[in-house]
């Protein structure tokens, strides 16, 4: 057998190997046949996960790792180019959450460098990477697209399309890799973009590109990775209260227009993180084990139908 065909081989998920078992009979009728384990307990049992994007204290990086601290993983990497409260949310979740090893690291999401190291220690720790949670993101250019160069152009993209590049390509080699507690390959890995992503008039012109691009990579790269049981998939954000959009919220509070924050959309308000992280936490798990190569919008509705002025309905 040919290298090639012995990693194809060695790179086929559990299921195409075993199948979905069958789970017996009740009063003459099959059972439901599943493949996550019971959503009662923890959801993440064991699993090591990297989240990047986690310093901002109302960021969606910090309250997902919260979330998968909760629900039963067995380390979570919490990882930022910004580390001034990484050392906090360490302890915080530590504290919690004391079955947890909590690792702190500094690095931008686009140094290739850093990223493959960070996965090679949860390897080299762990024998394993479950879930990469690729959420690090700039708000790029709020200017009007023919005032904004072609340096701030890709700087947009260097951050929000390059680094979940990267975590894709070096989360996906790690995944594919079986052990004594993991002997077939699997994992999920979840993307920030945006549903300045999937329609207009939602971000600047380099940062709706940058997300756009980062739904491809996760249904592209889904395609490129079939058979080997490991998912990807986009989180598409509306309007959440987060270090990138506190300003917008807080201006709001101070002119007493906080009421209409997301009147746009059919809830007519704007989210917290840990909406968002909920999200992160499905995808994560094995829950969603036939969700893969989507976009999924979190965003009380917005892309769902088309702006209109209410009370203005002919």
């Amino acid at each position: 057998m040919s290298g090639a065909a012995k990693q194809r081989l060695q790179a086929i998920s559990q299921q195409l190997v075993e199948g979905i078992p069958d789970a017996g009979t009740f009063e003459g009728i099959p059972k439901i046949r599943q493949v996550a384990q019971d959503s009662v307990g923890p959801r993440v049992k064991d699993k090591v996960v990297i989240v990047t994007g986690a310093n901002s204290p109302a960021g969606i990086g910090r309250a997902s790792a919260h979330q998968f601290a909760h629900n039963g993983a067995k380390a979570v990497y919490i990882c930022d180019y910004d580390p001034t409260h990484l050392a906090t949310h360490k302890r915080e979740i530590e504290t919690l959450y004391p079955g947890v090893d909590v690792h702190t690291r500094q690095f931008d999401a686009a140094d290739e460098v850093a990223v493959k190291s960070v996965v090679d220690d949860a390897i080299q720790r762990y024998g394993r990477l479950d879930i990469f949670f690729a959420n690090a993101g700039i708000v790029g250019q709020p200017k009007m697209f023919t005032d904004i160069s072609g340096e701030d152009f890709m700087k947009t993209l260097k951050t929000n399309t390059l680094g979940v590049f990267l975590a894709v390509k070096h989360a996906a080699g790690a995944m594919k890799q079986t052990s004594a507690s993991k002997p077939y390959p699997s994992g999920s890995i979840i993307c920030t973009a945006s549903v300045a992503g999937l329609r207009s008039n939602a971000g600047s012109t380099d940062y709706s590109a940058s997300k756009a691009a980062v739904v491809s990579i996760a249904q592209t790269c889904a395609y490129q990775l079939a058979g080997t049981g490991i998912r990807i998939n986009a989180i598409c954000p509306g309007l959440i209260e987060t270090g990138m959009t506190q300003a917008v919220f807080d201006a709001a509070r101070a002119r007493g227009t906080q009421r209409k924050i997301g009147q746009l959309n059919p809830l007519q308000r704007g989210a917290v993180a840990d909406e968002v992280a909920r999200a992160a936490l499905f995808l994560g798990s094995d829950e969603s084990s036939y969700v893969n190569g989507q976009a999924w919008a979190v965003c009380g509705g917005l892309s769902a139908g088309h702006p209109f002025v209410p009370g203005k309905l002919a």
